[in-house]
């Protein structure tokens, strides 16, 4: 039996990450909301314990998990460490004394704990002492709801609250204004002011090579001239090569045996990696977790599909979909200083060709929006390969973050 599950990453008014929260799934076919909620949490936890483990789906980062009534009072919370989840109360679940037993003995054990789209009832105030967060849906509350929420909570200053459905900029904004702590949804995708940001020169080269290398035949002189141009981008490439990933059968000479040793595809990662940490240095490191996450599951729905005779440009595809944050300006824009290929340009200015509904399959999985991901799946005849992508994507991610935390504290 298969394990799949999505997540959603949660921030704090830094934008740094303090979480995950997961989303259930059953494979391909049987997708929630299908299945009954008691069955999707007791298989997730199930799941998380034995076939993927929390650490890989979260990095070490608490795990926010929904649980039904029944769950709770099946005691399933204590079979994960305290340390370790968030207990999410369901918005389903009506308030009273068995609920409030159920809390109340979780809090002593040092468990935290959130009211899942909170709707307000005052039969809540009672749940008040011993609730640690409060999560309100933005595109279900309108403003005075949200307001008289704000207000009744005052006396209790200890309870955070988590804005949901943060899907804009603006709204973030809104919420940051009305004192919210934390923030879910997908307003890091977006850019937050307009504005031209000048690529130095470094970063030029970077984006020189990211084009010759989007091409089925590369071009290896014209990379190798790039590099040559650049002695800091010279010393990483030779610092990548020399690394215990590549067997080398002799000493490195040159640059370009450099790069004849990393071979097409190590070089397009390579690259990719270089140009995220590089441009966004002053930029939560949940971007480029994200980033280089598209990039590796789009990459395997092209290796899965075999539509491409170079898979690497599905992986640029996704590296580059979240350009437009890491610079703070809209895509248009980017684009105008990225010289990539037609096909890359198509998918991320227009939704066009089979690199945007690789696209458009990540994204999903993102949201866990389950139907269209479903549904498209079908459409480029996947079958079960795409979850597996999913997890072999979040596993990949977590081995290259050490490079990318490194590279962003050198440049």
């Amino acid at each position: 039996m298969y394990f799949y599950a999505a997540r959603q990453p949660i921030l704090d008014r830094d934008k740094k990450l303090i979480g995950y929260e997961l989303l259930f799934r059953d494979g391909v076919d049987n997708v929630f909301p299908d299945i009954d909620g008691d069955e999707a949490t007791t298989r997730l936890i199930e799941g998380s314990q034995f076939n993927f483990g929390l650490e890989d789906l979260t990095d070490n980062k608490p795990a926010y998990i929904n649980f039904t009534l029944e769950t709770l009072s099946k005691g399933y919370p204590t079979l994960l460490g305290k340390d370790t989840i968030v207990v999410e109360i369901l918005e389903t679940i009506q308030p009273g004394k068995r609920l409030l037993a159920i809390v109340k003995d979780l809090k002593d054990k040092g468990y935290t704990i959130a009211l899942d789209d909170y709707i307000h009832q005052p039969v809540w105030r009672h749940f008040y002492p011993f609730i640690d967060i409060i999560k309100i849906d933005f595109l279900a509350s309108d403003i005075d709801t949200i307001k008289t929420v704000l207000n009744d909570l005052k006396p209790h200053s200890h309870i955070k609250l988590l804005a949901e459905k943060v899907e804009t900029y603006e709204i973030y904004q809104q919420a940051l204004e009305l004192g919210f702590d934390y923030f879910q949804g997908f307003f890091f995708s977006k850019p937050e002011m307009v504005q031209s940001k000048a690529l130095p020169p470094s970063e030029m080269a970077l984006a020189e090579l990211l084009y010759e290398t989007s091409s089925v035949d590369m071009d290896l002189k014209k990379i190798t001239d790039v590099f040559e141009r650049d002695v800091n981008l010279s010393y990483k490439l030779l610092r990548y090569s020399n690394s215990a990933a590549f067997a080398r059968r002799a000493e490195i000479s040159t640059i370009k045996q450099a790069l004849i040793v990393l071979g097409a595809n190590e070089i397009k990662k390579l690259l990719s990696l270089l140009f995220a940490a590089q441009v966004s240095a002053d930029k939560p490191v949940e971007l480029i977790r994200l980033s280089l996450t598209r990039a590796r599951f789009a990459e395997l729905l092209a290796i899965s599909h075999g539509q491409f005779k170079d898979t690497g440009m599905a992986f640029l595809t996704g590296m580059m979909s979240l350009m437009d944050a890491i610079l703070d300006e809209s895509m248009e824009s980017v684009m105008k200083k990225l010289p990539l290929s037609n096909d890359i340009k198509a998918a991320l200015l227009n939704d066009e060709g089979l690199l945007a509904k690789y696209l458009n399959l990540v994204k999903y999985y993102e949201q866990a929006n389950w139907s269209d991901a479903n549904e498209l799946t079908k459409e480029l005849n996947l079958g079960e390969k795409v979850p597996d992508a999913y997890h072999e994507a979040l596993a990949w991610v977590n081995e290259q973050m050490q490079l990318v935390v490194n590279e962003k504290q050198t440049t």
